[in-house]
């Protein structure tokens, strides 16, 4: 993307939401055009589609796994691959495809997870924090700069590490750290529309600050989040994959992409292929968030286009 394409994504991107049926067909016209624009992306339409797919056949794995993802067979461990086992097995003999495709169910549940809880947290705080400012926005603003002080992998090992280990408290604990980042995308897109004119006529009309807050400020800052989660959801899998290989994540017999890599790593030598499965499943699902991600930002964020 050029200099010129760039554009600040906490500026709002759509007309303040009335009432009535004329504003419902502008945003449907907008909605559509947004598509449009999305599509014209052909990375983010790849992308896009790479990652339906990985979802699909990760969420069927139960239908569609020739094996079951504990499924030991000692008599045919480390094997090549092989018209019993496509991808082959690792060193207990369970089957490498069925676990990729068990094992993508946990990762990307996992992440989205870490998500979820960081948008609960961050979303409603970074509206309240962004439209009301005064000592609440200090506050939350300087506690967000000490949580982002911290390098977000670094801080969840300190809380897993004072927990306990387990993939549930892993990804709790990554939606905490990463509660901050989606808290200062949403403020900064609502400090932008909270200076809005329409935003100052509703207010002095008497409008009811939830109401503003409802039906002004977050329909306009939606763009913004939508493409801050989709980088959310690349950074928090790598963080997963990073969290089981050391251990503390997925625990065995849960078939995970990082605690695949982590048991990999000891057969590095004999079965190399083992590591190299997960790795390209992991790089291409963190591709494909990215490249949506970038297409979001583009169909949302350019000012300029050919309609």
């Amino acid at each position: 993307m050029t200099s010129s394409d760039s554009v600040d994504l906490r500026k709002p991107v759509a007309a303040p939401v009335e009432d009535g049926g004329g504003d419902l067909v502008e945003h449907a016209s907008r909605g559509r055009a947004t598509l449009r624009r999305f599509r014209a992306n052909r990375s983010a339409v790849v992308g896009c589609g790479l990652l339906l797919l990985i979802i699909i056949v990760t969420a069927a794995a139960p239908l569609i796994a020739p094996y079951g993802p504990a499924q030991v067979d000692i008599s045919d461990r480390l094997s090549g691959p092989s018209g019993v086992h496509w991808l082959g097995t690792d060193t207990l003999g369970r089957d490498t495809l069925s676990r990729l495709m068990y094992g993508g169910r946990v990762s990307l549940a996992a992440a989205g997870l870490a998500v979820l809880i960081a948008t609960v947290i961050g979303l409603p705080l970074g509206l309240v924090s962004g439209y009301f400012g005064g000592i609440v926005d200090w506050l939350l603003d300087r506690a967000a700069d000490v949580l982002m002080s911290f390098p977000a992998i670094v801080l969840t090992i300190a809380i897993i590490a004072a927990v306990g280990p387990g993939l549930t408290t892993a990804m709790v604990s990554l939606g905490i750290v990463y509660a901050p980042r989606m808290y200062r995308v949403v403020r900064g897109s609502t400090i932008e529309v909270r200076r809005e004119v329409y935003i100052e006529a509703s207010t002095s009309i008497g409008t009811p600050h939830l109401m503003i807050l409802r039906r002004r400020v977050l329909p306009n800052i939606l763009p913004a989040t939508l493409v801050q989660l989709s980088f959310l959801l690349a950074s928090a899998l790598l963080a997963e994959v990073t969290i089981s290989l050391l251990g503390l994540g997925a625990l065995p017999p849960t078939a995970s992409w990082g605690s695949m890599l982590g048991q990999a790593f000891q057969e590095m030598r004999s079965q190399p292929s083992l590591a190299v499965y997960p790795g390209i499943a992991i790089a291409i699902a963190t591709l494909c968030f990215n490249l949506v991600g970038d297409g979001l930002r583009d169909a949302f964020g350019r000012e300029q286009r050919k309609a």
